[in-house]
């Protein structure tokens, strides 16, 4: 059985009482009124990441996760974070190569792989995240794109080694736009998505690996794209940071 999760990316949002705030409303929303097994994972901005593990630590099924890394383990690199850090905050979980970083912050394919190796080094699981833009889409050339985002990011791994990789496939036309790609649309790319992997590793390999949709996943589609069969969860953006919605999402999951 594949892991599913519910993870939740503030991005740059909320002040630090406020993160506090949104977590615990959201744990206890969840323990008391979830009963599946999906893992909720709260990614919230890296000054809040310390206080969140410690208010979740007694929770089953709560984790925590950073929303970026640095690739270097230490030294002169004013700004950055580093995997050892991040883990040394009670954190499970990195996201990586969200197209927000992609866009705005130039990162390709060759770095972010080096990002995921450094994820793992620390024994946490990357959140590799891929997705096409709405140009590349009506190109009918996404496929080729999420392809290459894949391979040259993720495949350069062990099979030993992928299957601790969680990806997210986050079509850019619907992240934070209102817009989200239907359930058959999604399912679609998450179908491909395990086709590479079975090519390249193996069917086990392929089974075993968590997909992820993020895309403005909202209460109203959750269960729908929830019910697809090789989605096994969701990269929340704007829905995470008010904790009924974020709960009712989770909810939603089987």
């Amino acid at each position: 059985m594949r892991k599913k999760i519910i993870a939740g990316n503030w991005k740059m949002n909320k002040n630090f009482e406020e993160g506090l705030a949104l977590v615990s409303e959201a744990a206890n929303m969840i323990h008391d009124e979830y009963q599946g097994s999906a893992q909720v994972v709260f990614i919230p901005p890296f000054i809040h990441l310390n206080a969140v593990s410690k208010l979740i630590s007694a929770e089953s099924n709560l984790f925590s996760g950073a929303q970026n890394c640095s690739n270097h383990a230490s030294g002169a690199y004013t700004g950055e974070i580093s995997t050892g850090m991040i883990k040394s905050c009670g954190a499970s979980f990195v996201i990586i190569g969200h197209s927000e970083r992609r866009q705005y912050f130039n990162e390709t394919n060759d770095w972010l792989a080096r990002k995921v190796d450094a994820v793992l080094s620390e024994n946490l699981t990357p959140i590799y995240c891929c997705g096409e833009t709405l140009e590349e889409r009506e190109s009918n050339v996404h496929f080729d794109v999420l392809k290459k985002q894949i391979s040259e990011g993720l495949f350069h791994l062990s099979a030993e080694a992928m299957k601790q990789v969680v990806i997210a496939y986050e079509p850019v036309w619907a992240i934070g736009t209102g817009k989200t790609a239907s359930t058959a649309q999604a399912q679609e790319v998450h179908a491909f998505i395990r086709s590479l992997i079975e090519e390249k590793y193996n069917k086990e390999v392929a089974d075993s690996i968590t997909i992820q949709y993020g895309g403005s996943v909202k209460p109203e589609n959750a269960a729908e794209l929830f019910s697809a069969p090789d989605i096994d969860g969701a990269l929340v953006g704007g829905a995470a940071l008010q904790s009924r919605s974020f709960a009712d999402i989770v909810k939603a999951m089987k």
